[in-house]
């Protein structure tokens, strides 16, 4: 691990306890998911993973219908992109990014009748190839906010593949309020046990854990159940439960919990032996082998003081949040704050115009109460952040980096190992805004290469 700070802290007598204890607040943990009526249009944006944008490939005018291809990219590290309804294109716009980048987005028109492809059938797949080729033509990407090509991460280079033996499904769910992941094992377990069968299979692993925080007790017990009970493909299938402390789903830390390897600064899961795949990405995967329909829907947490009925809702990718938080009964007070994802890493939207993204796993807003944020004050050096800090880096160099943008320091501190959990922001007794001060180094970083 990088910047180890265990010597310094173990001189002033402190035990290092990584993470952060964030409250649960999982308040839509028993609501069954619902499902949102077809909103009158939608916009699928083209950038909806880590890579490559996708590039249309119909365009105005045009008739698509549910699961029809309509973005592609000829790069590797890229996912296609299909039609969550049946309808008519509208145009093809170009939209603004949380963070200020543009992509090109498809506004769809849609017709209410949600006519499937025609041409869709389940593949077929009996080798690790036909695996891959099936993940990339169903457009999987990381359902657990990260969004990395799954083709991609189920393919390794031939050396990683020949040492991974195992693979890891990562229903930790760390983050407040989300409970979307809990939702898929409550309702749809068999999916789960079904993805994972065919990617052990194919990859040739030893044994897949399904890794829980142990606030989620009826989700354990499933999966257990199922687990102990089904010896159709042996025993390799094992329920890791976890403690429940932020950031226990981060792909290093559930590594390491589930075990004992850690994976180096640069390197991949893959190095040490690890497959890690979200909990909702391996069930939708088995759903696609099975029906041949792409991923064209998700299920959302729809969330915070400002909403007036939260829930789990599957929704169409490509649906605006105002009609998504319409449909949850629509805001009982202004919303101040609107996230992506969760509080600790969820990212801010400037309104509630934009639409739904495949890696999207909760809406949240929040009242002006809640989302108030303290003013920072100065460092007392107090090294609470450093404690938290699950990479063992030091966010304050990191902090003081930023500001001076000292490249040399940058890298001297490991800027680029920082997963941006926000643990060291959230124990800051001064309201530091060291995970802000953290993204913009790695900016400076990236920038003094070009």
């Amino acid at each position: 691990m990088a910047s180890n700070s265990n010597g310094f802290l173990g001189r002033l007598g402190i035990v290092r306890s990584p993470g952060a204890p964030v409250p649960h607040r999982k308040h839509t943990a028993a609501y069954e998911t619902v499902e949102m009526p077809v909103p009158a249009t939608v916009s699928i944006c083209m950038q909806q993973h880590i890579g490559a944008p996708c590039v249309p490939v119909v365009k105005a005018g045009d008739e698509v219908f549910v699961g029809q291809l309509i973005g592609d990219s000829d790069k590797y590290i890229s996912a296609p992109i299909h039609s969550s309804v049946s309808g008519k294109v509208k145009k093809i716009d170009t939209l603004m990014m949380p963070g200020g980048a543009k992509a090109q987005t498809i506004i769809i028109e849609t017709d209410g009748k949600q006519t499937v492809d025609p041409s869709l059938k389940p593949p077929v797949v009996n080798t690790h190839e036909d695996l891959i080729k099936a993940v990339r033509d169903s457009g999987l990407v990381g359902l657990g906010g990260a969004g990395f090509p799954t083709h991609v991460k189920l393919n390794p280079s031939p050396e990683a593949k020949s040492g991974i033996d195992t693979l890891i499904i990562n229903a930790a769910e760390c983050e407040p309020y989300i409970t979307a992941d809990v939702r898929e094992i409550i309702e749809n377990s068999w999916d789960i046990m079904s993805g994972i069968y065919t990617v052990s299979e194919l990859l040739g692993v030893r044994q897949a854990l399904i890794a829980i925080e142990d606030n989620k007790p009826e989700a354990i017990k499933i999966m257990q159940d199922i687990a102990s009970k089904d010896d159709s493909h042996g025993d390799i299938v094992k329920v890791r439960v976890l403690p429940s402390r932020y950031p226990q789903g981060a792909e290093k830390v559930i590594i390491d919990q589930c075990t004992g390897r850690q994976v180096p600064p640069g390197k991949l899961p893959a190095d040490v032996g690890v497959v890690v795949m979200n909990v909702a990405s391996i069930a939708t995967l088995a759903r696609y082998l099975k029906t041949g329909m792409p991923l064209v829907s998700k299920r959302l947490t729809v969330d915070g003081s400002a909403i007036r009925e939260p829930k789990n809702v599957r929704v169409p990718i490509g649906a605006l949040v105002k009609d998504v938080i319409a449909f949850c009964g629509g805001y009982k007070e202004e919303a101040a704050k609107l996230l992506y994802g969760g509080p600790m890493m969820g990212t801010a939207l400037a309104s509630d115009e934009m639409p739904v993204m495949k890696q999207n796993n909760a809406i949240l807003a929040f009242n002006e109460a809640e989302a108030k944020s303290l003013e920072p004050t100065a460092c007392i050096r107090c090294g609470r952040c450093v404690n938290a800090c699950p990479m063992s880096l030091m966010p304050t160099k990191l902090e003081q980096a930023s500001i001076h943008k000292d490249v040399a320091a940058l890298k001297t501190y490991n800027v680029m190992t920082c997963m941006e959990c926000g643990c060291c922001a959230y124990v800051c007794p001064a309201n530091r805004r060291l995970v802000q001060s953290i993204r913009v180094g790695k900016v400076i970083l990236k920038n003094s290469g070009k």
